[in-house]
């Protein structure tokens, strides 16, 4: 029995160790399992790092932004932006566009920063930036280190055949010199020559236009946009409520009440007739609140901002300016006023002619109270001995004593006396090395003996659709467009003016441009030459009635050829075709029987005989038989071929306008009118 019960003992024993074995060989293999995860973990942390670094390092590659000092201002330029910084002592240039002596527009998308205590300009370039365009809209807010947004613009290809406009919007980082692209689902339509303001932290905008092919739709609808929530709203007011008509080009400035909106350029549509220019000098206030009062029922308002448009009365002053357009104030903000500079101002006579004035005086808008207009003109400086000379006013065409210039110190406060200083002041701008004679030949007074003191001798050469922003007390005011005859000059020079001192423009940078004397004779010449030309042409044409006309559209990756009389219906891309056809329908130097027996879009097959029942009349009677009824019949019919022959495309350019955002009745209103035609002026007025 003992005996027994030693196995039975042994028995356990050897049990219990080989459990206590086979646990030790789980927990060996548990230990080193745990140990490979952990090793495996951390070569995946490695490689997770390694990763993110990656991107990291591609990321910023990617949106490197170069930094480049460069010589002078921009390249010549009008329709660009030049905005004041928020929080620095600089000016921003944004965009633009030029247009060459052969006739092709250029677009930019360059960001230029100037310091006008070095003089210098540095060009900053970003991968991602918006593209080249011009007639844009900047503000600048000094939140988050100092912003800029963008809005809008258009751009066009090589030859203005087609054009585009921008409906995007961005943010300019001036800290990082880097662009940020906002999407939003709600936000205003595509357009051009629209006006911005930064009013607290809203960006506001107004007007502008857009031009789908057919017409200038010009625009007066209002916008805010958030920076703090990043949403825009449409501001929709009451059908009774007062506010501007639609317009673009106007002066759209900020003020702690509210934003002064004044003048502005559009187009009168009338029917059966041509489209003419409209220059407007009307002045109205948006007045904007913010409620920060906390209602009794202890729930906060729906919507705190109220706006509301007031109409300005025309102040009785004698120092308004005259009509024009092309021109925009920029804001002085230490004396709370507007400051305009050139324009041009257009008769509209009759098809064939537009008489056109550019200006290059200089005006003063207060903005305080129902706001007036005061004289800007240059100081002359008193003479050392000796009597004084005479006065001189800057412009001829400037009205007014020159009592109003006391008028303007006594307003305002004499800067000398208040210790106002600008920038010119503690390091004096660097004057062009030209004399100021060769600098302005325009501008020289008709005295046979010059004084080198005659601050009249230094004001810039007219011009309009210039730059212009004011920093601290100076007035800066760069590049734009000037019209001598038939040319168009696009302008590349950069100016300073004291405004506490007014006592002389300071040329910082002197135009290579060389404007032809006696250009005007030269082209009249050159219209007679061509109007014998086109007589020839005419009657080429009678007897080659079947020859078609071509026209080059350039693309963004191709340039080809396109029949703008016998529709290419092989082509696959109907888009392409419509959007030349839009060019060329545009295209002023068509021969009259190419207009008259072309269709328009939004055009019915009645509409379009109705207007060209005579050419197709005529068709016919060369090459049929029959007459009277007969006769018409055969005419319908070569209509209705031609009719049916530009269909697609015209089906096509339909689609493109409502896509735009014209409706039907829109269309057949333009087609109603008929071929509009060259009515004179010139793209850059709108």
């Amino acid at each position: 029995m003992a005996k027994k019960k030693g196995k039975d003992t042994n028995k356990a024993s050897a049990k219990a160790a080989k459990k206590a074995k086979v646990a030790q060989k789980v927990e060996r293999k548990e230990k080193k399992k745990a140990t490979k995860s952990k090793d495996e973990f951390e070569d995946d942390d490695q490689d997770l790092e390694s990763i993110l670094d990656k991107i990291q390092r591609e990321w910023e590659e990617r949106h490197k932004v170069t930094e480049e000092l460069v010589e002078g201002p921009p390249s010549r330029r009008a329709n660009a932006t030049l905005t004041p910084c928020p929080n620095g002592n600089h000016l921003w240039c944004i965009g633009g566009e030029f247009f060459s002596d052969d006739g092709k527009a250029y677009f930019y998308s360059d960001v230029f920063r100037y310091s006008p205590e070095k003089n210098e300009w540095r060009k900053f370039v970003s991968p991602t930036c918006p593209g080249p365009r011009s007639a844009h809209a900047v503000v600048a807010t000094p939140a988050g280190g100092g912003k800029l947004y963008l809005f809008g613009g258009e751009f066009s290809s090589l030859y203005q055949n087609t054009f585009h406009h921008y409906r995007d919007f961005w943010c300019f980082d001036i800290s990082t010199h880097s662009w940020e692209r906002i999407e939003t689902k709600v936000r205003p339509t595509a357009r051009s020559g629209h006006r911005m303001a930064m009013w607290k932290h809203y960006v506001v905008l107004f007007g502008g236009f857009y031009d789908p092919g057919i017409k200038t739709n010009y625009l007066n609808d209002l916008w805010l946009f958030d920076t703090q929530e990043y949403k825009w709203k449409h501001i929709e007011l009451k059908d009774n409520d007062r506010k501007p008509s639609p317009r673009s080009g106007f002066s759209f400035l900020p003020t702690p009440d509210g934003i002064l909106l004044h003048g502005g350029y559009c187009k009168e549509y009338v029917k059966g007739s041509r489209p003419v220019g409209v220059m407007l000098d009307d002045t109205w206030f948006l007045r904007m609140s913010l409620s920060t009062e906390i209602p009794t029922t202890g729930k906060s308002t729906a919507d705190p901002l109220t706006l509301k448009w007031e109409r300005r009365k025309k102040p009785s002053t004698a120092y308004a300016p005259s009509l024009r357009s092309g021109c925009t104030m920029a804001l002085w903000s230490v004396k709370n006023m507007g400051i305009l500079f050139g324009g041009v101002t257009d008769e509209d006579t009759s098809e064939e002619t537009l008489e056109s004035v550019f200006h290059n005086d200089l005006y003063g808008y207060q903005i305080a109270g129902n706001g007036r207009w005061v004289s800007m003109l240059l100081k002359k400086p008193k003479k050392k001995g000796g009597a004084p000379k005479k006065k001189a006013a800057v412009q001829d065409t400037r009205p007014g004593p020159e009592s109003d210039e006391e008028d303007f110190d006594d307003t305002e406060g004499s800067d000398d006396e208040d210790g106002d200083t600008n920038v010119a002041e503690k390091k004096p701008l660097k004057p062009s090395k030209a004399p100021p004679a060769k600098q302005n030949p325009a501008n020289t007074p008709p005295e046979e003996e010059l004084d080198p003191d005659d601050p009249t001798l230094t004001v810039p050469l007219p011009r309009y659709n210039a730059m212009l922003a004011v920093l601290r007390n100076t007035l800066y005011i760069y590049g734009g467009i000037f019209e001598k005859g038939s040319r168009e000059y696009t302008l590349d020079d950069f100016y300073a003016l004291p405004l506490d001192k007014l006592d002389r423009y300071v040329c910082l940078k002197r135009s290579e441009i060389v404007i032809a004397e006696g250009h005007e004779e030269s082209s009249s010449d050159e219209d007679d030459d061509d109007d014998d030309e086109d007589d020839d042409d005419d009657d080429d044409d009678k007897t080659q009635r079947d020859e078609t006309e071509s026209v080059t559209i350039v693309g963004e990756d191709e340039e080809k050829e396109v029949d703008v009389l016998e529709p290419i219906v092989e082509e696959k891309d109907l888009r392409s075709q419509a959007t030349a056809f839009m060019g060329v329908a545009k295209d002023a130097t068509r021969s009259p029987e190419d207009v008259i027996s072309t269709p328009l879009p939004g055009e019915t097959l009645a509409m379009f005989y109705a207007r060209s029942r005579e050419y197709w009349a005529q068709k016919a009677y060369g090459t049929s038989d029959n007459r009277g009824k007969l006769l018409r019949r055969d005419g319908f019919t070569l209509a209705e071929e031609r009719y049916a022959e530009y269909k697609p495309i015209l089906e096509e350019v339909e689609r493109i306008l409502a896509e735009a955002g014209l409706d039907e009745e829109e269309m057949r209103k333009g087609a109603a009118a008929g071929p509009q035609g060259a009515s004179g002026q010139s793209r850059n007025r709108r």
